[in-house]
């Protein structure tokens, strides 16, 4: 007796049969996944990098409907001041290093692969605290337009209303954001 396999193949071997494989994320899902394929392709990213003492560099590696990615270094001592991305929700991955964020719910420490995922309207700010330069990753969707800076009380909670809403920390490792400030989201 033949199997349904045996007598009309395997559809899985026939292209035509299978859904189309999107040519760009449209998911939190698909931008984490996207963020993970560029971090571990590092011959892609890696000879890109600059270190500048006098402010963070950056460099936009890709962009695509409705998404961008930006690389970013950070020297020791610098950061990016509080802020959030206006309508932008993000995936932020450090690739190298060490980098702290400050948050509504205290300093984090994030090291190499760890990943935070936010919603629009999460405040915070990154800097790297560590004595060694750091890297990381950050995929915004839709494209950073605007990088309000906020004062430091809007890190905290007031009334019961947080001044932040990530959308979840993604298991493998915490996910917060940083791209370029006001001045260097301008200056693009």
């Amino acid at each position: 007796m033949n199997s349904d396999v045996q007598i009309a193949g395997d559809p899985l071997a026939i292209p035509h049969l299978l859904p189309p494989v999107p040519a760009h994320p449209d998911t939190v899902a698909g931008f984490v996944g996207l963020a993970r394929s560029i971090a571990a392709d590092r011959d892609s990213w890696a000879p890109l990098v600059r270190y500048d003492a006098t402010t963070r560099w950056y460099h936009r590696l890709r962009t695509g409907p409705e998404y961008e990615v930006w690389l970013l270094s950070w020297v020791p001592g610098q950061g990016s001041g509080r802020h959030d991305h206006g309508r932008s929700s993000g995936v932020l991955t450090v690739l190298e290093g060490e980098l702290t964020e400050r948050g509504a719910d205290g300093p984090r420490t994030l090291r190499a692969e760890a990943q935070r995922v936010f919603a629009p309207g999460y405040v915070h700010e990154v800097v790297n605290d560590s004595l060694a330069p750091a890297v990381s990753l950050h995929v915004y969707f839709p494209g950073l337009t605007e990088m309000p800076m906020r004062p430091h009380s809007q890190l905290r909670s007031t009334g019961g209303t947080p001044t932040h809403s990530p959308l979840r920390p993604v298991e493998a490792a915490p996910l917060a954001q940083c791209a370029p400030s006001a001045q260097e989201t301008a200056a693009r």
